[in-house]
């Protein structure tokens, strides 16, 4: 099965050069490692080692005030469990809904060097992600 834990060139042209404007919502996937792995950002791993969701907490703390800063917000974050409507073998851990106010935000929010830093602990914590962009009908 496939792993998806970045955005690939094509996807990300595809979403910034969608003509759509205004708020855009993320829907997050995640599916944690046992143990985080970072192999990538040792200097980050903390003493002892943690397991992916503790990696993903300390991401989500460090990460929330840059994400207020940039307009944007948290409007949900929480465990998942089994599809009532999809593939049983599809589990996902946790789920977090993320409000931008457009998307040049959200290329400004995901640009800025600490939000990378960061990002490593995010890198460390997921086995596999899904991101959905989703914008209000009219």
């Amino acid at each position: 099965m496939a792993e998806y834990l970045e955005v690939t060139p094509e996807q990300g042209a595809r979403f910034f050069g969608n003509p759509k404007s205004g708020a855009v919502v993320m829907l997050n996937l995640l599916r944690f490692r046992e143990r985080a792995d970072y192999s990538h950002a040792p200097a980050l791993e903390p003493d002892g080692g943690v397991t992916g969701e503790q990696a993903y907490r300390i991401y989500m703390d460090e990460l929330e005030p840059l994400l207020v800063a940039s307009g944007g917000e948290v409007l949900f974050s929480g465990s998942a469990d089994e599809f009532l409507i999809g593939p049983v073998e599809e589990a996902w851990d946790y789920v977090v809904l993320v409000r931008q106010a457009n998307q040049q935000s959200f290329l400004a929010f995901a640009s800025d060097p600490e939000a990378q830093r960061i990002t490593c602990h995010r890198t460390a914590a997921v086995a596999d992600s899904r991101l959905l962009p989703i914008w209000p009908t009219a």
